[in-house]
């Protein structure tokens, strides 16, 4: 688990969608990734974690880019 964090690997997630009318964990998860307005992009480490919060909001963000 340390060698994929010892890599520096990052992603770059990008907020397409708004969280109105959205449940509010929905909205929780953005603001735990950093995102709160549209539009907004976040380079974040690429761990399992992070890899489920987007999951969880996926049709809010999308993945810009892969380093």
């Amino acid at each position: 688990m340390a060698d994929t964090n010892a890599a520096g690997k990052t992603i770059v997630v990008e907020q397409i969608g708004s969280p109105i009318r959205r449940p509010g964990t929905q909205r929780a998860t953005l603001i735990g990734l950093g995102l709160n307005k549209l539009h907004r992009r976040r380079e974040l480490e690429d761990t399992p974690s992070i890899r489920g919060a987007i999951a969880k909001v996926s049709h809010l963000v999308r993945i810009v880019d892969e380093a």
